[in-house]
């Protein structure tokens, strides 16, 4: 990273930033300009000033993207109304921003719902290039996605709103059965997939600030060591987690 180019990117937002520095400041016993400008160094800048001024910070759909390989499993835990559905919609903006074709598999909306809120978050040029497909078929299963890809372009992304929705039907295998069919279908084709995860409602946002994989309301057994990124949202809010 030059510090000669105008803009650079962050690996966090400022506001974060600024915490870090703050709780630096408190462990290591120095003055909070001094970690300021620690937290600034790690960023590749010169000062604290200097990268405020200059630097932007990396959309946090567009970092977990960047950090995605063919093949991987990734899921994204919230309460209602917290952003889960929007940040996977973000990732299929991303996945076709590199020419990547997106597939949303859910019974949670409409198709002109889906739409609508990728033309909100800028994915509306992707829609005409024909890279965007929407399912809400009641029979969504692991067997039903994996058919419905049919043999994918390496790259693809689908997005599964929500996981318990595999777990809904008596007639359909066990949840851990169907991620493990997932996983290994996504290991051999090399698609990425995206996994909505409801939070249960005992989770109490005022004793720690982001839900993590406990908290996942899970009626059947599963094993999230089969994912290998985590995001959970809380109000505005992202902490990501990686199983590798």
């Amino acid at each position: 990273m030059t510090l000669s180019s105008p803009t650079h990117l962050l690996s966090a937002s400022i506001h974060r930033l600024k915490r870090n520095a703050r709780l630096l400041s408190r462990s290591d016993g120095i003055p909070l300009h001094a970690a300021l400008d620690r937290i600034a160094a790690n960023e590749g800048f010169e000062a604290w000033s200097l990268m405020v001024s200059r630097a932007v910070a990396i959309p946090p759909a567009a970092k977990l993207f960047a950090s995605l390989s063919p093949g991987d499993l990734v899921l994204i835990g919230a309460r209602p109304r917290q952003g889960k559905t929007l940040m996977s919609l973000q990732l299929a903006v991303e996945a076709m921003k590199s020419g990547h074709r997106s597939v949303f598999f859910t019974l949670e909306y409409t198709g002109d719902e889906v739409l609508d809120r990728l033309r909100a978050i800028g994915g509306e040029a992707m829609l005409s290039r024909g890279l965007f497909a929407y399912d809400s078929s009641d029979a969504i299963s692991a067997d039903y996605v994996i058919r419905a890809l049919d043999a994918p372009p390496r790259g693809t992304l689908a997005i599964i709103d929500y996981l318990q929705l595999l777990d809904q039907r008596r007639d359909h295998p066990d949840l851990m059965t169907q991620v493990r069919a997932l996983r290994s279908f996504a290991r051999q084709r090399g698609v990425i997939l995206v996994f909505i995860a409801q939070i249960d409602r005992a989770y109490d946002p005022a004793a720690k600030p982001f839900p993590d994989a406990g908290d996942i309301r899970l009626p059947n057994p599963l094993d999230l060591a089969l994912f290998d990124r985590t995001c959970f949202l809380n109000q505005g809010e992202i902490h990501f987690d990686s199983g590798r």
